[in-house]
């Protein structure tokens, strides 16, 4: 990558990744033989990380000194989170039954004890490799993989701000975190093109997934609503004065902390991106319960999704695909990692005779959040793919703690 990029205007690049991030949508749609067999192999989100991330490599735009991350990370990243969670329907996540959130909260678990067992794996292995607790230590690096496993790329975000991680840490972890991913995607895809099969070797309780897609047909039937300019309006309005609320209130909270109380950092209690998320967070769960979740609708988590379709092609920015090759042993890391996931989750999905459809769903609500959960969850059947949605941003309400969690318990593994 060069020092002096071809483009140094911002307004170019942002205009770039919605160039990008129109053809990739336009392509992933399209009828046209060729590329609906292209798509059969290659994820859309993966281009939207992985096209930008030559813009990078190859010196046409710096991510490092663009703003356009910040602005993306900061605006919409906070009004996304408060979106898919005023969409958070409690109710009908409890009512999927016991095992749909067992799976989840499972593949949750995988996660966050995954990661501090890989490092005291590679420790033992490779120690001089872990070490370190600099901005590029690999414990940080790892914390916005937790984040985007959890819950999704914004809370991706959100740890890779909370955390300090440093850009080139951040840059292999983010194909990592694409590419390890997106391999166990495939297999959930080849196993529910066989789950008919594997449900009657394992003896699980299909009737349950068919009473739901009957359900999940009705309520679309029922209240899915077209959008007006007032409803568009509306929704932006909700986003983004929660979001300066949140920073508004960030602006005193982090300072307050880091002055008053020495232990804050250890925590990130100082950092004032860890309120404006968390505030964010918590406030559109709250809202959840109220009448402000009609807006869900009228395609809240549509417009959420698209500020993170943004925040995604920002990310992939930072990204240096040459950068993996220069250290494999972090690919390693990212496979026994998924492993202790996939294993858990297979595991527990045979004890309690769970149907796959809730494994694979569960998993990848989990790892590929609101993007490829609906995916997985149409391999199944195309009514079912709201579930994935709904589970996926029970993802993005869970994530960002969790993955604080795995953070911290990475940073203590690390020694």
């Amino acid at each position: 990558m060069t020092h002096n990029p071809l483009i140094t205007n911002d307004a170019v690049v942002l205009g770039l990744l919605a160039l990008i991030l129109g053809t990739v949508f336009k392509t992933a749609h399209s009828s046209h033989p060729f590329w609906r067999k292209f798509y059969t192999y290659v994820p859309a989100v993966l281009l939207c990380y992985f096209i930008p991330s030559l813009l990078n490599t190859f010196g046409i735009a710096d991510g490092h000194s663009s703003n356009v991350y910040y602005v993306a990370s900061r605006y919409l990243l906070p009004a996304c989170l408060v979106l898919l969670t005023i969409s958070i329907d409690l109710k009908s996540i409890i009512n999927l039954g016991p095992k749909a959130l067992i799976m989840f909260l499972t593949g949750t678990l995988g996660i966050v004890i995954g990661g501090p067992i890989a490092i005291l794996i590679m420790s033992a292995l490779v120690p001089e490799a872990i070490g370190g607790h600099g901005p590029d230590a690999v414990w940080r690096g790892m914390t916005t993989v937790a984040g985007s496993w959890i819950g999704g790329s914004a809370n991706q975000a959100s740890m890779k701000e909370m955390f300090e991680v440093g850009g080139d840490i951040f840059s292999a972890m983010v194909t990592v975190d694409v590419i390890v991913a997106n391999l166990w995607l495939a297999v959930l895809l080849f196993m529910a093109a066989k789950h008919k099969e594997i449900d009657a070797k394992t003896g699980a309780d299909t009737s349950a997934i068919e009473e739901l897609k009957v359900k999940v047909e009705e309520y679309q039937a029922q209240n899915s609503k077209t959008p007006q300019l007032n409803d568009y309006i509306r929704m932006i309005a909700i986003a983004f004065t929660i979001t300066g609320f949140a920073h508004f209130c960030a602006d005193f909270l982090g300072p307050y902390f880091g002055e008053t109380f020495p232990w804050a950092k250890e925590f990130s209690l100082n950092s004032k991106f860890f309120w404006l998320v968390v505030i964010a967070t918590t406030i559109g769960i709250s809202l959840s319960f109220t009448r402000v979740r009609e807006i869900e609708a009228y395609g809240a988590s549509k417009v959420a999704q698209s500020f993170i379709y943004i925040l995604i092609a920002s990310i992939g920015l930072h990204m240096n695909i040459l950068a993996i090759a220069e250290t494999p042993i972090y690919f390693v890391i990212g496979a026994i990692w998924m492993l202790i996931h996939a294993t858990l989750m297979l595991t527990v999905a045979k004890l309690i005779k769970a149907p796959l459809f809730y494994m694979a769903v569960g998993s990848q609500a989990n790892v590929g959040g609101a993007a490829s959960a609906p995916v997985v969850a149409s391999a199944f059947h195309p009514s079912l793919a709201p579930v994935g949605v709904l589970l996926a941003v029970l993802g993005y309400g869970v994530g960002t703690y969790m993955a604080y969690l795995c953070g911290l318990l990475m940073q203590a593994a690390s020694g």
